[in-house]
């Protein structure tokens, strides 16, 4: 090999000791400004709505074809916007802790829950009484435990949704693998009453998991994710 060639050799070989360049996650704080950015340029909102609209076509369609048909949603994110929480504790999770400074933070989830002031979505408020206006049952099947059924109860009916056909909530205490253990179960309880669940609405993947519905629509949600 001529010098030419073996000095080449050498610039092109790895250094001793080099450290092999690692796929980086994203950047958590960039990730938060980002999601940030989806929710106020109101793109997280189009986005939502266009989820409901494919929904409210599908159970609009399926009423009238099958006996008792129910539709199943999720409470948080689905059903009622805690961004409020969120954005004062910029996307981090306090189970517990006060919550009275918003929107400054901390704000603990269970006490932000107990206030009953989360919103409705307008979207999903106007599927909801579409699809009670064609007869079908709502269910509502949320992660959220026994011991908080008063607060739940209250903010949806201050928020608009009324008349609902069941309110399932997690048993204080329990724990699965995943939501969707939980859920999916729920789901084959409200079959196995009788009904026919045409639609089931969630913003998580494990809303939507292990059947019992005929078709599931996830809505966007950038903020947490539930395994």
């Amino acid at each position: 090999m001529g010098r030419g060639a073996l000095i080449a050799a050498m610039l092109c070989a790895p250094a001793l000791g080099a450290v092999t360049a690692q796929a980086v996650p994203v950047n958590v704080g960039d990730a938060a400004i980002a999601a940030k950015a989806y929710h106020d340029s109101g793109a997280y909102e189009r986005d939502f709505a266009s989820v409901i609209q494919e929904a409210s076509e599908w159970v609009r369609l399926r009423a009238a074809h099958v006996s008792r048909p129910a539709l199943v949603l999720d409470i948080d994110e689905t059903s009622l916007s805690n961004w409020p929480e969120m954005a004062a504790n910029q996307f981090a999770y306090f189970r517990e802790g006060r919550c009275d400074t918003l929107p400054k933070g901390p704000c603990g989830v269970e006490a932000w829950e107990q206030t009953s002031k989360a919103e409705a979505f307008p979207a999903m408020l106007a599927l909801y009484r579409m699809a009670q206006q064609h007869d079908v049952a709502v269910f509502f099947v949320t992660g959220r435990y026994e011991h908080e059924r008063t607060e739940t109860a209250r903010n949806l009916e201050a928020s608009g949704y009324h008349d609902w056909a069941g309110l399932v909530l997690r048993p204080d205490g329990s724990h699965t693998a995943s939501a969707s253990n939980y859920k999916s179960a729920a789901r084959q309880k409200i079959e196995q009453d009788g009904y026919h669940i045409i639609a089931n609405i969630g913003d998580q993947p494990s809303d939507l998991a292990g059947g019992y519905a005929e078709r599931g629509f996830l809505l966007p949600n950038p903020f947490y994710r539930v395994p």
